[in-house]
């Protein structure tokens, strides 16, 4: 295990090193997932061949009009809201939409931390009180045996994943409900 006292002190290439060599599962399980984009060039077309390779990917985002992602903007209190950054991945992954492999859900339980899985290891982010994610700690974990850490966070992240909704399904009955006649 690696721990890195801020998330924004984790180098680049190791995130870059972690996408590049999963095979079979991606997991951005971060509430706005952000800094993604604006870290990583050309991250939608890495992922977008990674999910034509067989790789499954899935984005695990808070609701940008939730309760929950209200209150944390009163609380980081900072220009680039938290809905924004939502905003921001919701149009980055729109161009992963119908790529067979890759899933969106919306699901506020994870506002207090982010775990990002590329097959056996993962990044954990616990976002401490009103601090925004790049300036809380992170630790990179290794899977080493069954129902150690790694497990323990990997169920974490597919508790919430079943508990999500689809981000896409929102918006096609969004569209059939407008284009619907109501009589």
């Amino acid at each position: 295990m690696t721990v890195y006292p801020y998330r924004s002190a984790c180098p680049k290439s190791i995130w870059r090193n972690l996408i590049s060599a999963a095979d079979s599962e991606i997991v951005f399980a971060g509430y706005t997932n952000y800094f993604l984009w604006l870290e990583h060039p050309n991250l939608a077309k890495v992922l977008k061949r990674k999910a034509q390779q067989g790789c499954k990917i899935r984005f695990l985002l808070g609701d940008p009009e939730s309760d929950v992602t209200r209150r944390r903007e009163t609380v980081e209190n900072v220009p680039l809201t938290v809905s924004t950054r939502i905003r921001i991945t919701l149009s980055e992954i729109e161009h992963l939409r119908d790529v067979p492999g890759v899933e969106a859900r919306y699901g506020d339980e994870h506002i207090a931390m982010s775990v990002f899985r590329f097959d056996s290891e993962m990044l954990v982010t616990p976002h401490l009180a009103k601090l925004v994610g790049h300036d809380s700690p992170m630790l990179h974990l290794r899977r080493h045996q069954a129902d150690g850490l790694f497990d323990r966070f990997a169920y974490h992240a597919s508790e919430l994943w079943s508990n999500g909704r689809n981000v896409w399904a929102d918006e096609s009955s969004e569209q059939t409900e407008e284009a619907t006649p109501q009589g």
